[in-house]
C-alpha cells in the first residue's frame, strides 16, 4: 500500500531552517546542522538514508524548495535527493505556475497549480505506477519545506511523520507547527546516531 510520508530534519526547538533562510542561504544560519545526518559516516545514518530512498515512488515539494534545489547552488550529482543511492523517484511540485525553465533536467518533474491535495494525487498515481513495475510498494514523501509538511499535516493528508532529530538549538528560524490542528502520533521506530535521532510515527 503506498503511504504518504512527511519527512524532515528539525532542530531540538523545532525549526526546520534556520534565521534568515533565502535564495541565497536555503536553510538560514547555522540551518546546515539539520543535515549533518544526511552527510554522515554513521553506518545507521547511511541505512536510514538508503531505506528512506529506496522506498520513494514519488516526491512533493513546494515551490520555494524547489527554486532552491533547482537553483545555481543546489542540488548536483553528489547531493541530490538519492544521488549515490538507489535510484530517483519523480518529483512533484505544488506551485501556482510552472517556472519557465528547469536547471535540472534529467529529472522527472510535475508542476501542480491547483494545490497540495492534488499534487499528493499526482504523487501517488507516479508511486502506485512504480510500484506495480518494480513489484514492491513504493511510498509518496512529503520532503518540504516545512510550510507544505505543516499544511499537509493539518489537512489530514500524512500517514507517517519522519522526523531527523539534529541536537542543535537555533532559536528562530522556519517553525515546523505553528497553531495546527491536533493529531496523535503512535511512535514506530527510533533510531539514535552520532548526528540525529531519527523519529518514525503514524498519523492516527
Amino acid at each position: 500500500m503506498t503511504r504518504i510520508v512527511a519527512d524532515i530534519s528539525v532542530s531540538l526547538d523545532g525549526f526546520v531552517t534556520g534565521p534568515d533562510a533565502g535564495p541565497d542561504s536555503g536553510l538560514g544560519t547555522g540551518g546546515e546542522a539539520l543535515h549533518t545526518w544526511a552527510f554522515s559516516d554513521d553506518p545507521d545514518d547511511r541505512r536510514v538514508l538508503r531505506e528512506a530512498t529506496a522506498r520513494s515512488g514519488a516526491v512533493v515539494l513546494g515551490r520555494r524548495l524547489f527554486d532552491l534545489v533547482d537553483g545555481p547552488n543546489g542540488w548536483n550529482d553528489e547531493t541530490g535527493y538519492g544521488a549515490g543511492e538507489v535510484g530517483r523517484p519523480a518529483f512533484v511540485v505544488v506551485t501556482s505556475s510552472p517556472p519557465e525553465s528547469v536547471r535540472l533536467t534529467d529529472l522527472d518533474w510535475t508542476f501542480v497549480t491547483t494545490g497540495l491535495p492534488d499534487a499528493v494525487a499526482a504523487a501517488r498515481e507516479r508511486a502506485e505506477a512504480a510500484s506495480s513495475a518494480g513489484g514492491k510498494d513504493l511510498d509518496v514523501v512529503l520532503m518540504g519545506g516545512g510550510a507544505t509538511i505543516g499544511s499537509a499535516f493539518e489537512a489530514g493528508l500524512v500517514d507517517v511523520l519522519t522526523l531527523h532529530l539534529a541536537p542543535v538549538v537555533l532559536g528562530a528560524g522556519t517553525p515546523l507547527f505553528t497553531g495546527r490542528a491536533p493529531r496523535t502520533l503512535v511512535r514506530r521506530n527510533v533510531i539514535p546516531t552520532s548526528t540525529a535521532t531519527h523519529l518514525t510515527y503514524d498519523v492516527v
